[in-house]
């Protein structure tokens, strides 16, 4: 009888249940990825259009400089220009829908969707504190680009898309014809070049000096800039 039972028990295979694993449904690390894709290829497209400028213009890009009038402690800046003529200094944005917004708006918005600070006044900020560390250098004429992708269309003033504006509002792809075509007018109006070769390299020399590269800093940057938004 006991041989039988443990014949009985010995036949019987045991089982582990496994509960079933859930699949998560929301994936934020490829989102940031796919996000950082975006921007990067915005910024990729950008730097080619700034490779077509003339040979005599240098440019610097993704710079971070001290602002001491900022909350941050410092400025953020996209692309800066050094030009025979002047300094073009460029913010980028990377929006889609309409963008609907006038000089002294304080308030720009997307789609009547959502709001954004004013591009110029923020690009003015980023002015200012560049004349901060430049304001040695005589007879420095800033003029200030926002490039929006062509998923936008504008409703703005429409002085903002002509070129006799010192503040212009431009597409990314257009953005090098709308620089040659403002250093062309700026020829035109002086009898001769504002800064030399040597004011020139003095400045992207400068601003390279003063380029912060640390990426913490950068981060801590940007995070102090998210907490003043939120």
């Amino acid at each position: 009888m006991l041989g039988k039972l443990l014949a009985i028990f010995k036949g019987k295979s045991t089982t582990v249940s496994q509960a079933p694993i859930k699949k998560n449904s929301t994936s934020p690390k490829h989102k940031r990825i796919e996000s950082t894709r975006i921007g990067e290829l915005g910024e990729h497209k950008i730097n080619i259009q700034l490779d077509q400028l003339p040979k005599d213009c240098k440019y610097l890009s993704d710079l971070l400089i001290p602002n001491a009038k900022s909350r941050t402690g410092y400025a953020q800046i996209d692309h800066v220009v050094i030009s025979p003529y002047g300094l073009f200094v460029i913010e980028t944005k990377n929006y889609n829908g309409e963008i609907k917004g006038g000089r002294s708006d304080k308030q720009w918005s997307v789609s009547n969707r959502f709001k954004m600070y004013n591009p110029l006044m923020q690009n003015y900020g980023h002015i200012k504190a560049l004349e901060s560390h430049l304001g040695k250098i005589n007879q420095i004429k800033y003029i200030s680009i926002i490039s929006f992708t062509m998923r936008c269309r504008f409703s703005i003033d429409p002085d903002l898309r002509k070129i006799h504006s010192d503040e212009l509002i431009v597409y990314d792809v257009e953005l090098s014809e709308f620089i040659g075509r403002k250093l062309k007018r700026l020829e035109a109006e002086h009898s001769s070049e504002l800064l030399t070769e040597e004011d020139i390299n003095q400045i992207y020399n400068t601003l390279n000096r003063l380029n912060i590269t640390d990426s913490q800093t950068k981060a801590e940057h940007v995070e102090k800039i998210k907490r003043s938004k939120g």
